[in-house]
């Protein structure tokens, strides 16, 4: 007897071992010697004769008959997934593998699974559920969802506020209802949003296993929910992106919450999109789907408008007493802002906090100031690992880079000109809530960022104390931009919107507006009369006119023929080719090498290489080629082609470089 199996290498076919023990059936993980080492492998086939020489096979290490075999459905995603996304098989399904599970295991291994089933971290407790009253739409919702027993693709369209939560609850508990030992599988945008998430759905769901998978949980909790997932015990499980690889045989219903947010797209690895596969799994499984925003991605979108998704629309505010809040451009031209703050929402700050309301001050970005910079010489704080320049981070005096993670203190002269005058240029979180601090003394502020929330449950706790009424006004980033259900904000101030408006991506307009209806929508959800304030230069855009009237059909459909018109996704499919290397002309010439080996495939149209928008990332300069064809099947055929001769036959003559494709690429 012979094995196929796939190991994380970047070898496109499974590796064949012979089968000298027993246990040996597909979607069985094992251990295989590959080169010198031993690595975690996955069965996908066995058979009783192999291509090969069989004296040359080497023999399966060790079978893991303490895990039950993956199922088909499982295996045939992660092979989609490979082959859609240009990968090994192996890169694909292991990496989604928990950590424990990735390496070869030890002496210790059946001991340690067996603590692990009985963690009753993600036990089910004995109280009554919590089911809220549905207002008629959100019964229509759950109507549709529930009378699709195969696989149909829902968008669940609703303005924010318009309780999407409920009806994703309410649709999985019928599905759960309907079959003893169904499955669920909830994915959300960030890994902040799960733990309030896990304590909805405890209320809901108090008599099932309810267990989280996210990078941010620790190995052996990982493993656990994992197991947990894979073994039936939990019914319902709620995570970020590679949550959406968990093997669950008795999948019924897949959610995915805010599907338009970017942290759906892997940014590394195999850039693969979790809100596509979601659907592919769907589709393999035979269960419906359901996208959830209030502001869709324009793919998803066109696909509802098309008819190919059901459109399910929650066009009002869950509680009939929340209204929309009011919408007002400050014209920064006009009102000169003061550390970052205009007057006008300087004065409406005060008044929320006067009349014992929270206020939210929105920025995406984080630190004290984007750049420190010199009067004298016009020196800048650069990184000098990257085309980037270095925060000025004033809690610890230090410059930090964003994108590399260099960091070093603030020089006590400019390093150019010895001038001991440098100063912050910009706003960043910590500027704003320092001047918060400053013009409102008496005032609750909390900042919720990246550097205010490195430590484990920071998040939550932060989150927790505004949902208390501890907090008087909030400054964040992305991070309080979606999901959350804050009752007493009755005020959102919005700073720099102008940065995406002036952007070189043609998906920035949509990001922007998105952001500025999650953001805005965070206000007047305990249905007290609410605004939001936005400061721009260009308070005429129409965007702005849009958002105003919180009409995103209008502004969707008005992207939608843009595109259309200049030949953009959803209308054509793409792919990147980026390479590294470094020097940048090496990396261009590489680039340019590898198109004039491409050869033509008919409706297939390659650019020419340039460098990236960020050019320099840790000391690596890089460069991109754009590939596009007007058909999804000519893409993905010349893709393959064309990388499998890239990997055997590297071009001739070129330069050394790193490359990696990215097929469906979200910044280009």
């Amino acid at each position: 007897m012979y094995a196929q199996v796939i190991v994380d290498v970047p070898i496109a076919q499974p590796l064949d071992y012979s089968i000298e023990c027993d246990g040996a059936v597909a979607g069985r993980l094992c251990v295989v010697p590959v080169g010198r080492r031993e690595r975690i492998g996955v069965i996908v086939a066995t058979s009783t004769h192999s291509a090969l020489d069989p004296a040359r096979l080497r023999p399966i290490r060790r079978v893991l008959d303490e895990i039950d075999p993956l199922s088909t459905d499982w295996l045939a995603l992660t092979r989609f997934a490979a082959e859609y996304y240009q990968h090994a098989w192996g890169e694909a399904a292991i990496p989604s593998l928990p950590p424990t599970l990735r390496a070869p295991p030890g002496p210790r291994f059946a001991s340690t699974l067996k603590r692990l089933r009985s963690d009753a971290a993600f036990a089910a407790s004995g109280v009554a559920p919590v089911v809220p009253q549905l207002n008629e739409a959100q019964r229509a919702a759950v109507a549709a969802i529930d009378a699709a027993f195969a696989f149909r693709a829902f968008l669940l369209f609703g303005v924010t506020g318009s309780g999407k939560t409920e009806v994703y609850l309410e649709a999985i508990a019928r599905k759960l209802a309907a079959d003893p030992q169904a499955q669920a599988l909830l994915l959300v945008p960030e890994i902040n949003l799960t733990p309030q998430l896990q304590a909805r759905l405890r209320q809901r769901f108090p008599g099932e296993t309810i267990a989280p998978l996210h990078s941010g949980m620790a190995d052996g909790e990982r493993t656990a929910a994992w197991l947990a997932a894979h073994e039936g015990r939990a019914r319902i499980v709620v995570g970020t992106r590679l949550a959406v690889f968990a093997p669950l045989p008795r999948l019924r219903i897949v959610v995915v919450d805010e599907e338009h947010d970017a942290s759906f797209k892997a940014g590394d690895g195999v850039r693969y999109s979790a809100r596509d596969l979601a659907l592919k799994r769907g589709q393999l499984v035979d269960a419906p789907v359901v996208l959830g925003s209030a502001t869709p991605s324009l793919e998803t979108w066109s696909h509802a408008r098309a008819g190919r998704y059901a459109l399910l629309q929650l066009p009002e505010r869950a509680r009939g007493a929340a209204v929309p809040p009011a919408v007002e451009l400050i014209d920064t031209r006009l009102q000169r802002p003061v550390q970052g703050l205009a007057p006008p929402l300087r004065a409406a700050i005060e008044a929320a906090l006067a009349r014992g309301e929270q206020a939210l001050v929105f920025i995406n970005r984080r630190g004290y100031a984007p750049v420190v910079a010199c009067e004298a010489c016009g020196w800048l704080s650069n990184c000098p690992r990257c085309a980037a320049f270095a925060a000025f981070h004033k809690t610890d005096a230090t410059l930090r880079c964003h994108h590399c993670g260099w960091a070093s203190v603030v020089p006590r002269a400019c390093p150019t000109c010895g001038n001991q005058d440098l100063r912050g240029v910009g706003q960043g979180t910590q500027r704003i809530e320092e001047a918060l601090r400053a013009a409102l003394p008496g005032a609750r502020i909390a900042r919720i960022d990246r550097d205010s929330t490195r430590r484990k449950d920071a998040a939550s706790s932060a989150f927790g104390a505004v949902h208390a009424g501890e907090v008087d006004v909030l400054v964040g980033t992305q991070m309080i931009a979606k999901g959350h259900d804050f009752r007493r904000v009755t005020l959102v101030g919005v700073l720099n919107a102008d940065a995406q408006l002036v952007s070189h991506d043609f998906r920035a307009p949509e990001r922007l507006f998105s952001t500025l209806v999650q953001v805005g929508g965070r206000a007047g959800r305990g249905g007290q009369a609410s605004r939001v304030l936005v400061q721009t230069r260009f308070p005429s855009h129409p965007l702005f006119a849009a958002f105003a009237r919180f009409d995103f059909a209008a502004f969707a459909d008005r992207q939608l023929e843009e595109r259309r018109a200049a030949a953009m996704p959803p209308f054509v499919h793409q792919a990147l080719l980026r390479a590294e290397a470094r020097r940048l002309d090496d990396a261009l010439a590489f680039l340019a090498a590898a198109r004039a080996a491409a050869g033509d495939e008919a409706g297939v149209r390659l650019y020419d290489p340039v460098p990236m928008p960020l050019a320099r990332v840790a000391g690596m300069h890089r460069a991109q080629l754009l590939v596009e064809a007007d058909r999804r099947p000519a893409l993905q055929s010349f893709l393959k082609r064309w990388l499998q001769d890239l990997r055997e036959d590297p071009p001739k003559g070129a330069p050394r470089a790193r490359w990696q494709i990215e097929v469906d690429p979200q910044e280009i």
